[in-house]
């Protein structure tokens, strides 16, 4: 069984980075620019933005909308990329996300005992 940080790492951070990635793009940043603004090579938001990486935890909108608020924060320089990745993984663990997601990652998994949250 994985432990919610492990998840956090392997799946949840690449997924946010995914969607910043593709809020960036849909906000009209080149890929060059996003890298910059994300402090990741060129190639890590290429694969981000084919799905190559972070593709495993999908957001609903809510989600997905906060995730935005971020984005926005990141582009105005009023927040980094680390700062808001720090608040988004709270926020998915308060949310009760990466609980749902670890139980589809661990069938054996009925109830959660495991999350410091």
């Amino acid at each position: 069984m994985d432990m919610p940080q492990e998840l956090e790492v392997w799946y949840v951070i690449p997924a946010l980075r995914k969607a910043f990635a593709e809020m960036m793009l849909e906000k009209g940043l080149s890929q060059k620019e996003i890298a910059k603004k994300l402090s990741l090579g060129k190639s890590a938001v290429s694969q981000y933005l084919k799905s190559q990486r972070g593709a495993e935890l999908k957001f609903d909108k809510k989600m997905l909308k906060i995730i935005g608020g971020s984005v926005d924060k990141i582009l105005k320089n009023e927040s980094t990329p680390r700062e808001e990745i720090v608040y988004l993984c709270n926020v998915i663990k308060r949310e009760g996300i990466l609980c749902c997601f670890h139980r589809s990652m661990d069938k054996k998994l009925k109830q959660c005992e495991v999350c410091l949250t």
